[in-house]
C-alpha cells in the first residue's frame, strides 16, 4: 500500500482534469500569460526590477516613538499640539552619568569640563545640568552660580557638596538623592534631529564622553528621544539587510538540498526574491516609510510567496518525473496548484485587511503595505515559476529516468506523510473530538491574556538608550514625560493672578500624585524666588524669566504665552501599571478645573497616550482576529463551494493562534502589539497548508475512490512540499530574533512558532476533521454527491 501511494505522481495526468469549476474563478490562468513568451517576459521583468531599485531608494525610515499611537483621535491631536508648542522633549539628549565617586573633586572638575565641551557640539542649542543651579539671590541682584570657578578643598569641599546635594532646584531632578547619578539634558536643533546630521552629533557626544570622562571610572550613557530614534533608525537599516540575506539563504539552501538541481532551486527560490524586490520598490514609489512593522515585510513576502512557489515547483517536478515535457508540466502545475495559490494569497490578504480596523495609523499602513505585497507576490510567483522552469530546466527525459528510481529525500517525506495519514483516518471521530476539546481548552487560556505595552519594546534593548532610561527610572523617578497642559481663557495672561494660581495648584497636584516625580514648571522658579530671595512678586518673576535662555523658557511657556506645561516624569512601566497613575492624576485635577473654569487642563505626553490607548487598541486588534476567523472560513467555503471545507478549516486555523497564546501565557507574557499583529498575519499565512491539502483532496475525491484513500493520496502528494515550505517559512521569520528591537524579536519567533503549529494542525487536526465531515456529508446527502 505504501509503495502504491509513493508512486501516485503517475496518477497526475488523470487527476488534473479534476472538477470543471476553479476555486480561484480562473485567476490562476494569469500565470500562463508570461510563459507563452518567456524571453519577452524576462525583458519586462528586468525593466520592472530597474524601476523597483529606484523605488527602494525612495524608502525613508519612520523612527518616531509615537508612531504606534498616531491616529485621528482627540488625545493624539492634543499630544501633537503639545509637542508643537513645547518641542523640547522631542529634541533632548539625556546624558546619564553615574558612579559612587561622582562628586569626588577631580571627577566633578572633569564633569564640568565635559558639560562645557558639550555646549560646543555642532547642533546643540543649550543644556541643563547640575552646574546650571544658582545660589540664593541677594536682594536686587541676579543669583550667582552655585558652583564657583574654583572648587573648594578639604572640609570646605565636603560642606559644599552637602549644599549641592540639598539644592532644591537640582535635588531629585538633575542629581539623585544619594549623589551617585547626574542628569545632563542637552537640547538639539530640531533640524539636526530630523536629518542625517543626528548621527554625527550623537557621535561627537560619545567621543567627548570617552575623551573627558574615560579615565574617571564613571559610567556614562545616552538616552532621550533623539538617541532612541537614532538607535531605531540604525536597527531598522541593519535588520533589513539581515532579513534579506538570511531569508534568501534559507530558501536557496533548502530548495537545493531537496530538489538537487539548480534549475529547480531557481524556479522555487528566485520568484520569492524577485517578489521581495518588486514589492519593496512599489512601496517606495507609493511613499511608504520603513518602520518597526514594515521592516518585517521582507520575511513576510518570502513567507507568502515561497510557500506557493515550492508547491508549484513540486507539482511540476512530479509531472516531469511522470514523463511530461517541461512546458506541459509547468502549465499543468499552474492549472492544478495555481487555484490554491490564489486562495492562499486571498486569505493572507484578508489578514492584512483585518488590520485596517486598528486605530493606529502605523498598523493600518502595515496592513495596506501587506495587501499590496501579497498581490505583487501572487502575480510574481504564478508568472515566474513557469517562466524560469521553461527557461532553465534541461534534459527532462534524463531527469525523469534518474529520479524515478532515486529520490530518497522526497520519498522519505512521502513515507512520513503516509504514516500519519493512515493513522489519522483510522478513527476520525475520536481524533476530531480530541481536537475540539484541546483547541477549546487552549482558547480559554488565550482569552485570559491581558494587553501589555512598554515604550522600551520599541527601542533597541541591546543599546545604551534603554539601559540609561532604566537608571533614570531607578534614581530620578523615570525618563518618560507626563505633561499637564494648561491653556488660558481669553482675557487672562501668563502673569495674571488667576493664571499663576492655577499653575501653582496644578503643580502641587502633580507633585502629590503617586508614581510621578521630577516635576518642573513656572511654579518651580516662583517657589524658589519666594524662599531664597524672599520675593514672589510678578515683576521679579518676569525679570528672572527674561534672563533664562530661550530654549529653557520654551520647555514650560509657549511662544504666544497663552499656555504652559507642568512637566513630570514616570518610570517605563507596563501600560497596565501606568494607566491607574494617569487616570488618578486626571481625576485629582478635576478640583482645579472646577475652581478655575475656563482654563483647559489636560494630562498628556507619550506615556499618558500609551497608557490610555494601548490596551483598547490591542483589544480591538484581538477582536478583529476573532472576526477574521469567521470571514476566512466563509471565504474558503465559498471558494470551494462546500460547507464541509468551511467547517474543516476552522479548527486547524484557530489552533496555531491559541497554541501561540498559550505559550505567551506560560512565559508570563501578555498580548502586545507585535504579538497580535503576528498572530493576525500568521493565521492567514498558516492556512496555506490547509488550502493546498483541501485543493488536492478535492482533485483526489473521485467516484469510486473512498474518502480514506483520497485523504491518504492528498497527504502523500502535497505533504512533502508543505513540510519543506514550513521549514523555510519558519527560518525566514525566525531570523528576526537577531534584531535589537524587542517587538521585532517577538514578532519573528511567534510567527515562526505559529507556522510550525499550523503544520501540526494540518497533519493531525485537518485530516481526521475533514474525514469525519466527509463521512457526515455522505450520510446526510448520500455518497453520490461530492463533499468537496
Amino acid at each position: 500500500m505504501l509503495e502504491k501511494h509513493s508512486e501516485s505522481e503517475v496518477h497526475v495526468d488523470k487527476v488534473e482534469q479534476g472538477p470543471a469549476s476553479s476555486i480561484a474563478f480562473g485567476l490562476e490562468r494569469l500565470g500562463l500569460i508570461a510563459v507563452r513568451a518567456p524571453i519577452v517576459s524576462c525583458i519586462v521583468l528586468l525593466a520592472l526590477i530597474v524601476g523597483a531599485v529606484f523605488g527602494i531608494q525612495r524608502i525613508k525610515i519612520d523612527d518616531s516613538l509615537s508612531q504606534l499611537f498616531r491616529s485621528d483621535t482627540r488625545e493624539f491631536r492634543q499630544y501633537e499640539e503639545v509637542t508643537k508648542k513645547f518641542p523640547a522633549e522631542e529634541f533632548d539628549v539625556l546624558v546619564v552619568v553615574e558612579g559612587k565617586n561622582l562628586l569626588a573633586r577631580n571627577n566633578l572638575e572633569k564633569l564640568r569640563d565635559f558639560v562645557t565641551d558639550l555646549q560646543l557640539v555642532e547642533g546643540t542649542r543649550g543644556l541643563v545640568s547640575l552646574f546650571s543651579a544658582r545660589q540664593a539671590p541677594a536682594p536686587g541682584k541676579l543669583p550667582a552660580a552655585l558652583f564657583p570657578p574654583e572648587l573648594p578643598e578639604g572640609e570646605a569641599y565636603d560642606k559644599f557638596i552637602e549644599t549641592v546635594k540639598n539644592n532644591e532646584i537640582i535635588r531629585g531632578k538633575l542629581l539623585s538623592e544619594d549623589g551617585t547619578l547626574a542628569l545632563i539634558v542637552l537640547s538639539l536643533d530640531p533640524q539636526v534631529v530630523g536629518s542625517n546630521k543626528l548621527t554625527k552629533t550623537v557621535g561627537d557626544i560619545r567621543a567627548l564622553m570617552k575623551e573627558d570622562l574615560g579615565d574617571t571610572g564613571l559610567n556614562v550613557q545616552l538616552s532621550g528621544v533623539p538617541v532612541m530614534q537614532l538607535e531605531i533608525r540604525n536597527a531598522v537599516e541593519r535588520d533589513g539587510l539581515t532579513y534579506n540575506i538570511l531569508g534568501i539563504l534559507a530558501g536557496c539552501i533548502i530548495a537545493i538540498i531537496f530538489f538537487r538541481k539548480i534549475s529547480f532551486m531557481i524556479a522555487a527560490a528566485f520568484p520569492p526574491m524577485i517578489a521581495i524586490l518588486l514589492a519593496l520598490g512599489a512601496l517606495g514609489w507609493a511613499n511608504f516609510n520603513l518602520n518597526m512593522f514594515l521592516n518585517v515585510m521582507t520575511p513576510l513576502i518570502m513567507v507568502i510567496s515561497f510557500s506557493d512557489s515550492m508547491q508549484l515547483t513540486f507539482a511540476a517536478r512530479d509531472r516531469l518525473i511522470a514523463g511530461q515535457d517541461k512546458f506541459t508540466a509547468f502549465k499543468n502545475a499552474v492549472l492544478v496548484v495555481g487555484p490554491a495559490c490564489v486562495l492562499t494569497h486571498g486569505t493572507a490578504g484578508i489578514s492584512f485587511i483585518a488590520l485596517q480596523f486598528s486605530d493606529s495609523d502605523l498598523i493600518r499602513k502595515f496592513g495596506e503595505a501587506g495587501l499590496a505585497a501579497t498581490i505583487i507576490a501572487l502575480v510574481a510567483v504564478l508568472s515566474l515559476v513557469p517562466v524560469f522552469g521553461v527557461l532553465f530546466v534541461r534534459n527532462e527525459k534524463i531527469f525523469a529516468v534518474k529520479f524515478q528510481s532515486a529520490d530518497a529525500g522526497v520519498q522519505a517525506l512521502r513515507n512520513f506523510c503516509y504514516w500519519i495519514a493512515v493513522r489519522m483516518v483510522g478513527r476520525p471521530g475520536l481524533f476530531s473530538l480530541i481536537a475540539v476539546l484541546f483547541v477549546g481548552g487552549l482558547g480559554v487560556i488565550y482569552a485570559n491574556l491581558e494587553p501589555r505595552y512598554r515604550l522600551a519594546d520599541q527601542v533597541p534593548d541591546k543599546r545604551q538608550a534603554v539601559a540609561a532610561s532604566d537608571r533614570l527610572d531607578a534614581k530620578l523617578t523615570g525618563a518618560n514625560p507626563v505633561n499637564v497642559l494648561i491653556q488660558f481663557p481669553k482675557g487672562e495672561t501668563l502673569y495674571s493672578p488667576q493664571t499663576l494660581q492655577t499653575i501653582a495648584e496644578v503643580h502641587a497636584t502633580v507633585e502629590k500624585a503617586a508614581g510621578v516625580g521630577n516635576v518642573w514648571s513656572l511654579e518651580t522658579l516662583r517657589r524658589w524666588l519666594a524662599e531664597k530671595a524672599g520675593s514672589a512678586d510678578v515683576a521679579t518673576l518676569k525679570e528672572y524669566v527674561s534672563v533664562i535662555p530661550e530654549h529653557l523658557v520654551r520647555r514650560f511657556i509657549d511662544a504666544e504665552q497663552d499656555a504652559v506645561v507642568v512637566a513630570g516624569r514616570v518610570p517605563d512601566k507596563d501600560s497596565s501599571q501606568l494607566l491607574p497613575i494617569v487616570d488618578k492624576l486626571d481625576t485629582e485635577l478635576d478640583a482645579v478645573r472646577k475652581k478655575h473654569p475656563g482654563y483647559e487642563i489636560a494630562v498628556t505626553g507619550l506615556a499618558a497616550i500609551a497608557a490610555r490607548n494601548s490596551a483598547s487598541m490591542i483589544e480591538k486588534l484581538n477582536r478583529g482576529l476573532t472576526v477574521e476567523f469567521a470571514l476566512v472560513a466563509i471565504f474558503i467555503g465559498l471558494a470551494f463551494r462546500s460547507w464541509v471545507v468551511m467547517f474543516a478549516c476552522i479548527l486547524p486555523g484557530i489552533f496555531p493562534v491559541v497554541m501561540s497564546g498559550t505559550v505567551l501565557w506560560a512565559m508570563g507574557e501578555g498580548l502586545q502589539f507585535a504579538s497580535v499583529v503576528a498572530l493576525t498575519v500568521s493565521f492567514g499565512l498558516g492556512l496555506s497548508a490547509t488550502i493546498h491539502f483541501l485543493n488536492r483532496l478535492r482533485l483526489e475525491s473521485k467516484p469510486g475512490v473512498g474518502s480514506a484513500l483520497a485523504v491518504e493520496r492528498a497527504t502523500v502528494l502535497v505533504g512533502p512540499a508543505l513540510i519543506l515550505t514550513t521549514v523555510v517559512l519558519a527560518c525566514g521569520l525566525v531570523v528576526t530574533v537577531f534584531s535589537d528591537l524587542p517587538s521585532l524579536r517577538l514578532f519573528g519567533w511567534l510567527s515562526a512558532f505559529s507556522m510550525v503549529m499550523a503544520l501540526v494542525a494540518d497533519l493531525f487536526i485537518l485530516r481526521p476533521t475533514a474525514m469525519w465531515l466527509i463521512n457526515l456529508h455522505a450520510k446526510l446527502q448520500g455518497p453520490d454527491k461530492p463533499a468537496i
